[in-house]
């Protein structure tokens, strides 16, 4: 069950009453829209009503966990829970969209034809060459995965079909038939070869009893491996590369390789259950494991393809404000290649990890049916990321137990680049050598805005937030130098607009600046971040002032020289 397949029937609005509070305040009907569903349910709120209490009455009614919930309207995501529905200009007849994230584990009841029975636990996104496979590792004797037929409902399922699509009326349990196949073997008679064609019933033969010959499995010949037929000659995919001056690192030279490798042997990519956008999970030649994470550019929030049922954007706005849709891609690149190791700027050190371990990201092109294709089959434009493996993200445990140098570096690279977007759902927790928590963040497609106005934090309310940079962390930021890194951006191909310029130049100042006083990551935080929806931060305001300061059509220096100076005045008020 997908989160775009949910559908819930509408609320009773006789019967919610209105919420507690200031009884003369006007109360308003809402239509709730399950992304992907078709169907709309009204809802009488209160114009006083938060969002937090909005998603509440979602969870009261229907069971949608809040932390599950994301509401859209208006080509904004209602992030901020704390706020009012009137802050967001949410009013009467408005329709909102609800995206769910639902678990992704389902249960799965299997009999075979000799009457076994067991079950299995999958996640919903895999398909269903990868629950015969676990199938024949639960089973000896199916590991022949040629000849395995499932059956669910009467119907064949092919390899390439996806739990979630055939999942009925949110089954807890999805109950298979796993039967023989007919299936061709041929065997050298002089110079020709004999055909016979085996096809067990379900009465004549156990799965236990099935045998092979030694070193001789599906898809191999003389214990050699032997490349599988793709389903389909729709398969490309290739790295984009504007510059020819660029040494494409070998990290994302085997990131790419991987990834074909994948594709060439017909494993299709897996579309994520997660986020409000197409995100795809692309698997090794093997299909066991995954390599990467494809995110096409017309798939993002608001695009035309985007999958999850998303209105399309009016004025090319993206969810945050300042972003653009159809630019989630480049900003990804941006945030890998800006992510400078400690050695050196990317271009010199391509291969060392980042400082704060942004994972290797590249702009390729790719064509495959397995993609959202409402139009026809196209070639997509994406980012392509480096899947990391992981035991979860910080949304799944309290964020005492993370290292404070870990939420450092994440809080340096958010800061610089002005991140709208960072949750604790988008950094990951796994384990370095020495067994110790390493965080890593993911999803910066909206980095880099062309304002200020919807800069997000979570970790800015962890204690590790309120704990001074330590002398190695001051060191890096003093490295940093926000014209360099425009011009590298512009060096692989992307000419940031001057409005996301503008942001990187200050917001960089702001870290460097911020640092050399001793200030905390929280503090640096608090100057970026609105405490509320509509009262503006003081990094709105430092701008603000020195626009106000300078002549139309004053120089882009000019300003920064007025935004530093009113900066540091700013600054030392609050360091007093």
């Amino acid at each position: 069950m997908s989160s775009a397949g949910v559908a819930i029937c509408p609320f009773p609005i006789e019967n919610n009453a209105l919420s507690p509070g200031n009884r003369h305040d006007q109360h308003i009907v809402i239509y709730v829209a399950v992304s992907g569903s078709g169907s709309l349910t009204p809802m009488r709120v209160l114009e006083s009503d938060s969002i937090e209490s909005l998603k509440l009455r979602i969870q009261n009614h229907k069971g949608f966990v809040v932390k599950n919930q994301k509401l859209v309207w208006g080509g904004r995501e209602l992030a901020r829970s704390d706020s009012l529905v009137r802050e967001y200009g949410v009013t009467d007849g408005n329709v909102m969209h609800l995206v769910l994230k639902l678990s992704d584990l389902q249960v799965i009841s299997v009999r075979t034809c000799c009457g076994k029975e067991f079950t299995v636990h999958v996640e919903r996104s895999r398909d269903v060459g990868y629950v015969k496979r676990q199938i024949a590792n639960k089973k000896r004797g199916l590991v022949d995965l040629d000849d395995q037929e499932v059956v669910c409902n009467g119907e064949c399922l092919e390899d390439q079909r996806l739990i979630t699509d055939i999942c009925k009326n949110k089954d807890a349990v999805i109950h298979l038939f796993v039967r023989k196949s007919a299936k061709i073997r041929a065997k050298p008679v002089e110079r020709n070869y004999e055909l016979s064609i085996v096809a067990p019933q379900s009465n004549d033969r156990r799965d236990d009893d099935v045998h092979t010959e030694s070193g001789r499995g599906p898809g191999t010949e003389n214990g050699v491996v032997l490349p599988i037929e793709p389903p389909d000659r729709g398969i490309w995919l290739e790295p984009m590369v504007v510059n020819p001056k660029i040494e494409v690192p070998l990290v994302l030279e085997d990131l790419v390789k991987s990834t074909v490798a994948g594709l060439d042997r017909g494993n299709y990519p897996v579309r994520s259950s997660e986020g409000m956008g197409g995100a795809y999970f692309m698997l090794d030649a093997l299909g066991e494991r995954y390599v990467s994470v494809f995110k096409p550019l017309d798939e993002e929030p608001m695009a035309v393809n985007n999958p999850r049922g998303l209105p399309f954007t009016v004025d090319g706005e993206g969810l945050k404000k300042g972003t653009r849709v159809g630019q989630g891609g480049l900003r990804e690149v941006a945030a890998y290649i800006l992510d400078h190791p400690k050695t050196g700027r990317r271009f010199i050190s391509g291969d060392d990890e980042g400082f704060t371990g942004v994972p290797p990201t590249t702009m390729v092109k790719c064509l495959h049916d397995g993609f959202n294709h409402p139009e026809g089959l196209s070639v997509k434009i994406g980012s392509l990321q480096m899947f990391m493996e992981n035991f979860g993200s910080c949304e799944d445990m309290g964020p005492n137990a993370f290292p404070v140098e870990e939420v450092h570096k994440i809080s340096v690279l958010d800061i610089r680049m002005a991140n709208a977007d960072r949750h604790a759902g988008n950094i990951l927790l796994s384990k370095g050598e020495d067994g110790r928590t390493v965080l890593i963040p993911i999803d910066h497609g909206y980095c880099l805005p062309e304002t200020f106005e919807d800069c997000t934090f979570d970790w800015l309310y962890w204690p590790q937030a309120r704990k001074p940079y330590d002398a190695e962390t001051i060191e890096y930021i003093k490295s940093l130098d926000a014209e360099e890194d425009i011009a590298l951006l512009k060096f692989y191909g992307w000419d940031l607009p001057l409005e996301c310029a503008r942001t990187l130049r200050i917001s960089t100042m702001l870290l460097k600046k911020g640092a050399e006083r001793g200030l905390t990551p929280f503090a640096l935080g608090s100057i970026m971040c609105r405490e509320t929806l509509k009262k503006e931060s003081v990094i709105e305001e430092i701008v603000q002032e020195a626009l106000d300061s300078v002549l139309p059509g004053t120089s882009e220096s000019v300003l920064m020289e007025s935004v530093s100076d009113i900066m540091d005045r700013r600054l030392d008020e609050i360091t007093k």
